[in-house]
């Protein structure tokens, strides 16, 4: 993964991922959401799984806890050191030049890669090192931030012409290297997605969306009543249990899959 200023100082001084997932109801489905995939795709434990740009190790830990045996590459600094407090084994790396050996893991998840590496040259270097350390059989599940995030985003929280510039170079390209958002960031579409996998070697490709049509609810909440106490008309039901049963829904329906924000991708390997 890229290991340039921008990103380090994006994770180390401007963002904490290690409270992103449990600090906001976007967060909360996210995380509800991996968990959901994970376990429709992951071998039985105890299988040994290659947490690739696992951050501080939210994924990892509850993993372990499941009874896999977890080992966390990230390039951050801060989030490998996270990790390691957490009793993950956990090293710093880059995705395209992995220390392990061939056929080394079960299963491998790929949660910040895919889009910290905006050059494709760069995201195919990735996933065949990924390919090249799972063994035969094994799924890799990759995230992805869909192409049209921002668009939507932007809209809902009417400040489409604040960002107009980015959000067109975003849509055409996948990146633009004026957004503020996140660092060396890229977007993709569901066809885009695909194909990277399918022309890593993967089969059986199958796109989700991670955070469905439910992510959109939770996401306006969070602009509106963020560090408020929710008032009692919209708190019942809870809608993050809302936001999670449209997603799920969803599910079973693949032309909604480019409503949602993230992308949940996972091929098998031959």
């Amino acid at each position: 993964m890229t290991t340039s200023v921008d990103l380090e100082t994006h994770y180390t001084t401007r963002h904490d991922e290690a409270s992103r997932l449990g600090s906001t109801l976007k967060g909360q489905l996210e995380l509800a959401r991996v968990r959901d995939l994970l376990e429709r795709y992951l071998p039985e434990p105890p299988a040994t799984v290659g947490d690739i740009g696992g951050g501080p190790g939210v994924h990892a830990s509850w993993l372990k806890e499941k009874g896999y045996d977890v080992e966390l590459l990230d390039p951050v600094q801060r989030h490998v050191e996270q990790a390691a407090a957490a009793g993950i084994d956990a090293i710093q790396g880059d995705a395209r030049r992995l220390p392990w050996d061939n056929e080394h893991f079960d299963a491998v998840l790929l949660a910040g890669p895919m889009y910290h590496l905006p050059e494709a040259a760069d995201r195919r270097l990735a996933l065949r090192e990924a390919v090249r350390v799972i063994k035969p059989g094994g799924f890799i599940a990759v995230i992805a931030i869909n192409r049209a995030a921002n668009l939507i985003g932007s809209m809902l929280a009417n400040k489409l012409q604040q960002r107009e510039k980015i959000v067109r170079e975003i849509l055409d390209s996948g990146f633009s290297p004026d957004n503020e958002r996140m660092a060396e960031t890229t977007y993709h579409t569901v066809t885009q997605l695909r194909t990277e996998l399918t022309n890593a070697g993967l089969r059986a490709v199958t796109v989700h969306g991670l955070t469905g049509p439910g992510g959109w609810l939770t996401l306006t909440i969070d602009a509106h009543f963020k560090d408020q106490p929710l008032p009692a008309t919209m708190s019942d039901p809870d809608p993050l249990q809302t936001a999670l049963a449209c997603t799920r829904i969803a599910d079973n329906h693949p032309e909604l899959v480019a409503v949602s924000s993230l992308f949940f991708a996972v091929g098998q390997r031959a």
